[in-house]
């Protein structure tokens, strides 16, 4: 049963298996057919939408439409990165250092509540932060520093606290 490309005494890495799994390719697919619906939808009936609208409304809208472009080119660029080392193109730590350009921001501006926005425009919004969650969850598991040895008392403790830690950056 042991596999000789495992080091047992070092921890699995918890991050980098859910990284590589379907979970993942699950997830790619979905945030690159948010983007594409949403570049659809902005380019197309969005469009027709927003010359429909009155002033302020229109403002919203141009306001709401950028913020969701620029959270889903984040995400997108984010889900690309990882998949690179999923394929073996880069490391785990050359995607870590990456990362630090892709903006995974928690806090925005809600929109305001008095805009009366487009119904499938305030939908992809909704969809465009679940899947920011998602990615800023896995991005805390996936990065999560492994530790050097074993912690005094239970050798699982740091595993825990990593799991704990990811739970707890549930939604905001």
């Amino acid at each position: 049963m042991s596999d000789s490309s495992v080091d047992e005494s070092r921890p699995v890495s918890f991050g980098q298996r859910l990284a590589a799994s379907q979970n993942f390719s699950q997830l790619f697919r979905d945030g690159m057919k948010l983007v594409e619906e949403t570049a659809a939808y902005l380019d197309g009936p969005g469009r027709r939408e927003s010359k429909r609208l009155d002033r302020s409304a229109s403002l919203g809208y141009a306001t709401e439409s950028m913020r969701l472009t620029t959270r889903l080119m984040q995400l997108a660029s984010w889900l690309l990165l990882h998949r690179a080392v999923n394929e073996g193109e880069m490391s785990l730590a050359q995607a870590n250092r990456e990362r630090t350009k892709v903006k995974l921001a928690a806090e925005e501006r809600a929109p305001d509540e008095a805009v009366k926005l487009p119904e499938q425009l305030c939908q992809l919004i909704v969809r465009s932060k679940r899947l920011q969650d998602q990615i800023r969850r896995l991005d805390a598991t996936t990065h999560a520093p492994l530790p050097t040895a074993p912690l005094a008392g239970n050798p699982l403790e740091h595993q825990l606290g990593i799991l704990r830690a990811a739970f707890e950056r549930g939604p905001t």
